[in-house]
């Protein structure tokens, strides 16, 4: 038997014990596990347990770890990160509801997730809301037989525990605060629980104040109070008093929206109806017929014009009371009216803003014809886009002032513009009834519905004619024809 000399023991032990040490050092470095289930097969159990253990032990455990493809690892967040994270999205969830104002849907949905943000037992919102068929409340003496209802605080929302207990007395606490306007604690002696195990053992009231007037309270429960958990409710009341003043602007802008669509109607009826009226009389006793059905048709136009306000109707109820129009226009100016509508089947179901389409051609006809030559031409037309329906009133009349019009488009609801075509002082020597601000009302309903990029594009030079042109899109969530 031939025995192998030392050398090459030595040799073999030094081979073995650095691969082993290589494939210990590799499994801490984080080598695939293929490649580490390799090295365990071939090496010997020993090598494996014993030496390779010894030369790691040395080694220093903070070495960077590699991903299986050589990626580093990323430690989470520390704990001040991830509270910071989860307030933020509690923020992030809590705010939209409220940008409705303070209802009892939008209230119920801020108070379920007001909670979690305030790590608070339970959270009532109180407002001053004016009373409703549901809430009978007795007439305010001395006001004659009107029998007025004042506004009274309501509950509006309560999420979290001792709401059989807590609820009917959260208007009573939120009192004090609504007549003064400061944040008020509640004891717990004065909130009257009787029950050791209720987690409801005291309150702070925060008001909700808009503009200086108090729209309700914000009343958060805990079990023992705190002076960070005071301060966090103040904090709070601020971010729901700044959803509740968007929501007031939004309101006073939808306000003065509707009032410039009222405003809108209202210049339809003087120059319009008095001249309609007067054409079907001229035509009463030579053509009875014409007459009655241009009667039909200024019935039509006006039951259209003057209904009830809506947001969005169809491209074809728009196009019907455009057409009713320009028949009781054509039957005053007779030949010198020669209009072209062409218009594709498939934009007729499209919603547009309610009386999108009449104030262009009404100002096209008004303005253009009013210092038109023999002929006065008008087109309409509303084309297929894909995605959108395109639409454009073109006419071949006096034009307008390029700087004129960008002022009348540019200047604010309410103001059509300076002195000049279109303006309020102008109307009464032009005869122009509201041209700027039915192209301005038009324009800025467009932005507001659709986006900035939907507005009017107005093409126009003096002598040259004047076309107008609006995209709308054929679909848009939250937008139906009434």
């Amino acid at each position: 038997m031939v025995l192998p000399s030392v050398a090459a023991v030595v040799g073999c032990a030094t081979t073995a014990c650095a691969a082993a040490g290589a494939w210990a050092l590799r499994r801490r470095l984080g080598l695939p596990r293929d490649l580490r289930r390799d090295l365990r097969r071939d090496l010997p159990r020993g090598f494996r347990r014993g030496l390779p253990r010894c030369l790691l032990r040395g080694l220093p455990r903070g070495l960077p770890r590699g991903r299986a493809r050589g990626l580093p690892r990323r430690a989470p967040g520390d704990a001040a990160e991830k509270a910071t994270f989860a307030a933020l999205h509690l923020i992030a969830r809590a705010s939209p509801p409220l940008r409705a104002g303070l209802t009892e849907d939008s209230a119920r949905t801020a108070a379920r997730r007001l909670r979690p943000l305030l790590g608070a037992e339970a959270v009532a919102l109180v407002g001053v809301l004016p009373p409703d068929e549901e809430f009978d409340a007795p007439a305010v003496p001395g006001d004659g037989d009107s029998g007025h209802v004042p506004a009274m605080p309501r509950l509006l929302a309560w999420d979290g525990a001792g709401r059989g207990a807590h609820a009917p007395r959260a208007v009573r606490d939120a009192l004090p605060v609504l007549a003064s306007g400061r944040p008020r604690v509640v004891a717990p002696e004065l909130l009257g629980c009787r029950d050791p195990r209720c987690p409801v053992q005291v309150a702070m009231v925060a008001p909700l104040s808009v503009e200086g007037h108090v729209e309700g309270t914000m009343t958060v429960y805990w079990r023992t109070p705190s002076t960070a958990r005071v301060r966090a409710v103040g904090e709070a009341a601020r971010l729901v008093t700044g959803q509740l003043e968007l929501a007031g602007l939004d309101d006073t802008r939808l306000r003065l929206a509707e009032a410039e669509l009222r405003a809108l109607r209202a210049q339809i009826s003087p120059h319009f109806v008095y001249n309609s009226l007067t054409t079907i009389a001229s035509f009463v006793r030579t053509d009875p017929e014409r007459a009655r059905a241009l009667l039909l048709d200024f019935a039509d136009f006006a039951r259209y014009s003057f209904r009830n306000p809506r947001d969005f109707t169809t491209l074809a109820d728009e196009l019907r009371s455009i057409d009713r129009y320009l028949l009781l226009e054509r039957a005053r100016f007779g030949d010198r009216l020669k209009v072209r509508v062409e218009i594709a089947p498939e934009v007729l179901p499209v919603a547009v803003p309610f009386l999108a389409l009449q104030p262009l051609v009404e100002n096209a006809v008004r303005h253009g014809m009013a210092d038109a030559g023999e002929v006065f031409h008008l087109s309409i037309v509303a084309r297929d886009s894909g995605a959108e329906a395109a639409i454009s009133v073109e006419d071949d009349g006096v034009g307008m002032d390029p700087e004129r019009l960008r002022e009348i488009l540019s200047a604010p609801l309410g103001r059509p513009g300076p002195v000049g075509w279109g303006s309020v002082a102008a109307r009464g020597r032009r005869g122009d009834c509201g041209a700027g601000i039915g192209l301005a009302n038009v324009d800025e309903r467009m932005r507001q519905v659709y986006g900035d990029e939907y507005g009017l594009t107005v093409e126009t030079a003096l002598g040259a004619g004047t076309k107008v042109s609006l995209r709308v899109p054929k679909y848009r969530p939250g937008v139906f024809p009434d």
